[in-house]
């Protein structure tokens, strides 16, 4: 896979490419990824890439030419472009499955007050990570890039990620422990030390359920 990640920020992305499971994703040449400033592609004299609104309002709007020239030097007939703004369609596991099948996307964070509407016109697809204004899109690039190559074959155990919170039957995953068995007086609960494998699925799966119904009901519906 080979993820293109268009932002003005591109340092902010120096710790996370360098860094665990995706340092070695890379290094295994399971996973490509290019970190592009699209300040370099602007066409004015002073490389700005945002103006106000038109119609008034607050903030600066990123402008069309500058993101419409990257994704064009970038894009082929294998690519996927998403959009990264807070009124995207909110960004769920079964979305990381399907975009980790992909051979190629092109990730464009946005800045400042938001974009010009017509570069919504380059995306394949507009994603929120949630319900919230951050400063920039390069926090949410770096989730879904990380979301996303984590699900890539060889990158992790798979049974890692099949038994993660929201895949099956979308309930939050069960608790875990380690050792010691009795830390502080709090103890490890005894069906996990008693060897039954088949009581210790039934006890894990209740606890998802459980977990499930106080944390995060909306998911059971």
């Amino acid at each position: 896979m080979k993820i293109d990640i268009l932002t003005l920020f591109p340092n902010m992305f120096d710790g996370f490419l360098t860094e665990s499971i995706i340092k070695r994703a890379i290094n295994n040449k399971l996973v490509t990824v290019a970190i592009h400033n699209f300040r370099d592609f602007s066409d004015d004299p002073h490389s700005s890439v945002d103006d106000s609104p038109y119609g008034g309002g607050a903030g600066m709007v990123l402008m069309p030419q500058p993101i419409f020239d990257c994704v064009e030097s970038l894009k082929t007939e294998k690519s996927k472009v998403i959009l990264l703004t807070p009124s995207g369609v909110p960004y769920k596991q079964k979305k990381a499955y399907e975009l980790s099948q992909e051979e190629h996307l092109i990730i464009i964070c946005g800045h400042y007050e938001g974009f010009d509407e017509r570069i919504t016109s380059l995306a394949d697809m507009e994603i929120s990570i949630g319900d919230y204004v951050l400063t920039g899109g390069e926090v949410p690039a770096m989730v879904l890039a990380d979301s996303i190559i984590r699900l890539i074959p060889g990158v992790i155990n798979e049974r890692s990620h099949i038994e993660d919170s929201f895949n099956e039957n979308y309930l939050l995953d069960y608790p875990t422990y380690t050792r010691p068995s009795d830390f502080r007086g709090m103890k490890v609960p005894e069906i996990l030390l008693s060897g039954n494998h088949a009581e210790i699925s039934k006890w894990r799966y209740n606890k998802s359920v459980k977990r499930t119904q106080e944390r995060r009901p909306d998911l059971l519906k």
